[in-house]
Order: structure tokens, then C-alpha cells, then sequence
């Protein structure tokens, strides 16, 4: 496998009194409360398994497609449309969730990077050091990936298009925890392929498509919709 390079100097990382290395954690405020979040809509088709509060707003709760069933923790609505007995109105606190993942987007945005441009976005069967990576184009992951490093410490992808992950990769953590990893992309949404096993939070300005039988370990924020196919959603 290759390296995208040695580890960053230590850094405030992500543990307690700043141990570990890489960047600073992304703070996600109130967003962090919720395993997924959308603006426009929450589509799927049965079964998924969503384990943590799941939140949609400005839209309806009428636009959010999953069942009671299908959820480990509460779905908030700005109305009293949506599932039942889950469901929970919740416009203010919404407001304050959507409005802190776009101020972590753009805390994340602003971060300097330490690599750019990474084998040109191709980055199938690379081993991640903690760093900060920016892409100024697309990212295709065609291969599994290898985030190596410790619990402390954090990693922060910036890709200025879209991720595309192919079916049956895996983000695989060598001592690194899903909490401490984060995804940020810009245009033309993110796709992760059918079967593929994700990792870490993503802030997406666009949609988010989870295809048959994909998972992820982590987060899912979005600034438009978010889609889902008898998926696997796990709050890290």
C-alpha cells in the first residue's frame, strides 16, 4: 500500500490537552447530535438501520422517507409531518444544527493543507497519515484506503468536486477512531458504492448517495439531500 507521506508534527489532534497529531478537530457544535442531516430531503428504500437522531430542515418532515422501524434514536421535523412515534418537532434546534455543519464546512474549508493534490484525487490503496489533504478537483477511492495513526489523532480531507467511493472499498482505521475524521466536498455531491464500507464525518454543500448496501461509520451532513438504500448509518 502506498503512503500519502510521513504524519504531520504533533498537533492539537483530537485528544484531551491537544495530544495526538494532525489538525484540530472540527468542532460540529450541535450538528454532532445527529448521525445525519439534510435540508431538502431524506430518501430511502428499505431496510436501512440509522443508530442516532436523525434531522431535516428547512423541508418537512413529509420528506423524510424513513420508518420509525428503521431508526435507533429520535427523528426531529420542523413539522408535524413525518414518522411516528420518533418523530420529534423540533424547528429552533434544527435551525441551530444546520447552521453549525455549515460553520464547521467552512472551519474545515479554511484549514491549511499539508498535502495537495494526492496522486491527482486517484487514491485507491493509499495509507493516510493524520494530516490535512486537499484535492482541487474530484476524488475517486477505487480500492481500500488505510487511515494509520492513534486515537488522538485527526484527519481532514478537503475536496473541492465530489468523492466518489467504488463499490466494496472500505475506509479501513489502522488505530485511528471515526470521530476523528472528517470529509468535506464542494460540487457534484458524494456517492458511496454499493457495499462500500465508509468512515468519518461528511460534510457535503451538495447530496449524499449511499448505494445498495453501504455503510458508514460516522456522519452524514448535507446541505441538500440525502439518499439511502437499505444502508447501515452508525453515529461514531
Amino acid at each position: 500500500m502506498r503512503s500519502a507521506g510521513p504524519p504531520t508534527a504533533p498537533g492539537a489532534g483530537g485528544g484531551v490537552g491537544g495530544l495526538g497529531q494532525g489538525p484540530a478537530p472540527i468542532d460540529l457544535n450541535t450538528a454532532g447530535n445527529f448521525v445525519i442531516v439534510a435540508e431538502t430531503a431524506i430518501t430511502n428504500t428499505p431496510l436501512s438501520a440509522v443508530t442516532g437522531n436523525v434531522g431535516l430542515s428547512p423541508a418537512s418532515g413529509a420528506a423524510i422517507e424513513l420508518t420509525c422501524a428503521e431508526v435507533t434514536g429520535t427523528i426531529n421535523t420542523v413539522s408535524t409531518a413525518g414518522p411516528l412515534p420518533c418523530r420529534k418537532v423540533n424547528a429552533a434546534v434544527l435551525t441551530q444544527a444546520v447552521n453549525d455543519g455549515h460553520a464547521a464546512w467552512h472551519d474545515g474549508r479554511d484549514r491549511p493543507a499539508d498535502y495537495t493534490d494526492v496522486l491527482a484525487g486517484n487514491i485507491g490503496g493509499v495509507n493516510f497519515p493524520p494530516a490535512t489533504y486537499k484535492w482541487n478537483a474530484g476524488v475517486q477511492i477505487s480500492s481500500n484506503i488505510t487511515l494509520t495513526g492513534g486515537p488522538n489523532d485527526v484527519w481532514i480531507f478537503l475536496i473541492e468536486n465530489n468523492l466518489n467511493v467504488s463499490p466494496g472499498v472500505q475506509v479501513m482505521l489502522d488505530g485511528a477512531l471515526a470521530r476523528n475524521v472528517y470529509w468535506l466536498t464542494l460540487v457534484e455531491g458524494v456517492e458511496l458504492g454499493a457495499n462500500s464500507q465508509f468512515a468519518g464525518t461528511i460534510l457535503a454543500e451538495t447530496s449524499i448517495f449511499m448505494r445498495t448496501g453501504a455503510s458508514i461509520n460516522g456522519r452524514l451532513l448535507a446541505a441538500q439531500s440525502i439518499n439511502l438504500d437499505t444502508n447501515t448509518v452508525t453515529a461514531p
